[in-house]
């Protein structure tokens, strides 16, 4: 499937797309903390920057840790990935310790920063939303001031020939909603 804009953008943002296809191949740690440094710059309210990241690098102590938080549909294809991360984010803004009603949303740009750095990097990092929210706050330590969020899995794009049958039929970029879809001048409008 070839992948178009309706109006000019930049390419990076048609090229990202979350594969699950991935190599086996590690990632130095400065190609991590080049992601890591990409989601450093995303904006967020009084510059607040509530989010957090917790890796593993595969074939450490820690991976299982983190591999042993997903379901076994996502297990399958994330053993392959070079390194795991789950997302946190602060709910409270740290100059008051009042509630900063944000957090996720800032959150979520520092990870689209973090995936358009990969994409641009040409390597693969696929959020995922299907592992134990409660697993991971017990077994990572996370305080009840901070939400868990997603998992990502970061690596370099391997054959599709690794994925189950199922999956390899959905190893392909998939196209989004017609902007018209989901804007609204004035007032919102179910559809």
């Amino acid at each position: 499937m070839v992948r178009k804009a309706m109006y000019p953008i930049n390419d990076i943002f048609i090229k990202r797309w979350s594969p699950r296809a991935m190599s086996g191949k590690g990632i130095t740690q400065q190609e991590l903390m080049t992601l890591f440094e990409a989601a450093r710059w995303a904006p967020s309210s009084f510059n607040n920057q509530p989010w957090r990241f917790i890796y593993a690098h595969r074939n450490t102590p820690d991976w299982d840790l983190l591999y042993n938080l997903m379901v076994p549909a996502n297990q399958e294809w994330a053993k392959n990935a070079a390194v795991l991360v789950v997302v946190i984010s602060h709910n409270n803004f740290e100059y008051n310790n009042q509630p900063a009603r944000t957090h996720s949303f800032d959150t979520g740009s520092a990870w689209m920063s973090l995936a358009l750095q990969a994409t641009f990097m040409n390597l693969v990092a696929h959020g995922i939303q299907g592992f134990d929210y409660d697993k991971a706050r017990k077994d990572l330590q996370i305080p009840d001031d901070y939400m868990v969020e997603a998992m990502i899995a970061i690596g370099h794009p391997g054959s599709a020939s690794v994925l189950s049958e199922k999956l390899q039929k959905s190893e392909t970029p998939s196209d989004r909603k017609k902007v018209e879809e989901f804007i609204f001048e004035g007032t919102f409008i179910a559809q």
